[in-house]
């Protein structure tokens, strides 16, 4: 690879994203002769085919795909590059990557107009989808931060805290256990709409189930929060989901919460960047505004059961812990 050039990576990752030689010539405003040259170059120093011909399109060959990769990822050092170049100039540019867990959707486009407005010159990418698809994304710089609850494991990343996160247990308004507090027992035999797997609040009520010795009966799996709430509104099960994503169907008697012994679960929301990526200037600076300002816009929950009480509980095991950092150690320590 040290004798690869831009214009050879470009020349491969543009005849994939195009399909074609022609193609690709269009997007690099070059001659096609040019393109082939390049790509052509390229394999001749790594002793490698790089692309395969599926119908009337090229794809990327094993190592054509590592070469793509490589690609994304110069072509994102280059982009954070200019924008820590333009701020050093004292330009209010730039461009920022945000990836949502699917439920962080009910509050982080409210906080990231709020960041637009006060920053009018940065523009701000939004990208969807599951825990797993967002972890893919940080793990393969295709994002600048995240927004999602448990952090990964499997990467070293800094997290930022938002604020709290409290999962419940959702029925009709009309259902039969509202009004009593009830062991999870209660619910041993009900049906439940449930995220896919590899969703964070999947894995949240997997092992919520798993303390209390349950094995709940999932009567669908769907990849919508809004769809599994229609689904139980239609009184095809119990649900367990944020209460973030319910506030307006709580309020308006849609929905209703169920007083479960152990619930509500409360996680927390965190800004989460791969360790090893250095912030340009738009992306730290969203950092620092989700952190400070973060949770005014997460939904109001402490009129749902036991929320009050969980957050009052998690902030005395907070303030203890704080307190037995900051003790002095006793003698002989």
């Amino acid at each position: 690879m040290r004798n690869a050039t831009l214009k050879q990576l470009r020349a491969v990752a543009a005849i994939v994203e195009t399909g074609s030689v022609t193609g690709a010539a269009k997007k690099l405003n070059v001659t096609p002769p040019a393109v082939t040259m390049q790509v052509q170059l390229l394999e001749h120093y790594l002793g490698l085919p790089l692309l395969d011909r599926a119908g009337d399109r090229f794809q990327p060959s094993a190592a054509g795909r590592e070469i793509l990769l490589a690609t994304a990822r110069i072509e994102q050092a280059l982009a954070d590059c200019g924008a820590a170049l333009d701020a050093m100039k004292g330009l209010r540019s730039g461009r920022v990557s945000v990836g949502l867990v699917s439920t962080a959707k009910y509050f982080v486009p409210a906080a990231l107009g709020a960041f637009t407005r006060a920053h009018p010159g940065i523009d701000v990418v939004i990208s969807v989808g599951n825990r797993e698809a967002i972890i893919a994304g940080l793990r393969a710089d295709a994002i600048d931060v995240a927004i999602m609850g448990r952090p990964p494991l499997d990467i070293e990343v800094d997290k930022t805290l938002i604020g709290d996160h409290p999962h419940v247990l959702i029925a009709p308004a009309d259902h039969p256990l509202l009004g009593r507090r009830i062991a999870p027992s209660a619910i041993a035999n009900a049906t439940f709409m449930s995220r896919e797997p590899g969703s964070g609040t999947r894995g949240l009520m997997e092992r919520f189930f798993q303390q209390w010795g349950l094995d709940p009966r999932i009567g669908m799996e769907i990849d919508s929060n809004e769809t599994i709430k229609q689904a139980v509104m239609a009184g095809l099960g119990l649900a367990f989901i944020s209460a973030h994503t319910i506030a307006a169907e709580v309020a308006d008697g849609r929905l209703a919460v169920l007083d479960v012994e152990g619930l509500p679960e409360v996680r927390q929301w965190f800004v989460v960047k791969r360790s090893a990526k250095r912030l340009t200037p738009p992306a730290a600076a969203l950092t620092e505004f989700l952190a400070r300002r973060g949770p005014e816009f997460l939904p109001d929950t402490l009129h749902l059961p036991g929320v009050a009480e969980a957050r009052a509980a998690l902030e005395a095991e907070r303030g203890k812990a704080a307190e037995l950092q900051e003790a002095p150690p006793h003698k002989g320590d």
